[in-house]
């Protein structure tokens, strides 16, 4: 009995590492002033001319650098091709500047290509939140929100994400939480805005949440073990409680 349970802990201590993600937050801060930021693609859904660069800021949440668009577009968006993601979390800081038709600042998720993609997003202009699907170019509204979204004010966005789940936190406050299974499977992340949108962005981040960690570990030890039951390898059994 002691063997079996010093085995069943090394088992889970095994798998909770292997299942772990790596989260990561990106803060422009060692990217060259005036450029892409390494590792990063933009481009635009729909029609235009986006501009994504790092540029020095005094009021960066992370000084001295942030990311900004400041070109124009139906969509542009900026994303971490790398960084993929089936369930997990998405994090920003933005700033909303200016921007005549809108003000907007959001995150993508299960980014397939910039065409297919969730995005939520929160508009200074319109003082709400927002949640969308983008597929085959046409985006969606799944869900408005009133909020309110002082420009020129960092806030805070993020997304949190798990197989039909989905739930938008805007500052703090949960804003949206509901089902939906238009964009499946892994994806890239990153940030997007709208129209002609000026934004500042800073401290994106990704990865997965500590409770689905948590969850992941779990279901994977008991598969595990299962498997140990049907072979019958005679140090592993009994093991009741998987039956």
């Amino acid at each position: 009995m002691k063997f079996r349970t010093a085995f069943l802990i090394f088992i889970i201590a095994i798998i909770a590492t292997m299942t772990t993600s790596q989260a990561e937050t990106f803060s422009f801060d060692s990217d060259a002033p005036g450029a892409l930021p390494k590792g990063w693609r933009q481009g635009v859904t729909g029609r235009g001319s986006p501009r994504w660069t790092v540029e020095p800021d005094a009021s960066a949440p992370s000084r001295p650098n942030v990311l900004k668009q400041s070109g124009s577009g139906t969509f542009p968006w900026c994303v971490r091709p790398e960084a993929t993601l089936a369930d997990g979390y998405v994090e920003v800081k933005f700033k909303p500047l200016s921007g005549r038709e809108d003000q907007a600042g959001g995150v993508v998720w299960r980014w397939v290509d910039g065409d297919n993609y969730y995005v939520a997003r929160a508009n200074a202009l319109e003082n709400n939140v927002s949640l969308y699907y983008t597929a085959g170019g046409r985006r969606v509204t799944l869900k408005y929100v009133d909020a309110p979204v002082p420009g020129n004010v960092w806030h805070t966005l993020r997304v949190e994400f798990s197989g039909k789940w989905i739930r938008v936190i805007f500052d703090g406050k949960p804003y949206i939480e509901m089902e939906d299974d238009h964009i499946k499977g892994r994806g890239a992340v990153g940030v997007w805005t709208k129209a002609d949108s000026v934004t500042l962005f800073d401290d994106f981040s990704y990865g997965i949440a500590a409770w689905q960690a948590g969850h992941a570990t779990i279901c994977t030890t008991t598969q595990f073990l299962k498997v140990f039951e049907r072979i019958k390898w005679p140090w592993t059994r009994p093991f009741p409680h998987l039956t």
